[in-house]
């Protein structure tokens, strides 16, 4: 770690611990890079679908060995 970032921790502990909170959270939030609202709902609608197909995959999967079983028992 460097000097200055040890200072500054040193610096930011010196505070009240619930604004430092609130203070060190905002700056967080403004590094996140946020989806666009295209970019959303394309990802989830990707993530929708593939749940689906999954499920789908499954269930045949399932309904297959339960009928493969009733023929063998």
């Amino acid at each position: 770690m460097s000097k200055k970032s040890e200072a500054e921790m040193t610096e930011a502990s010196n505070g009240s611990g619930i604004s430092n909170f609130f203070n060190g959270l905002k700056e967080e939030f403004d590094k996140v890079v946020w989806p666009s609202r295209r970019q959303l709902l394309s990802e989830s609608a990707a993530v929708l679908l593939m749940v689906t197909l999954s499920a789908s995959l499954i269930f045949l999967v399932d309904k297959f060995f339960s009928w493969a079983a009733q023929q063998v028992f």
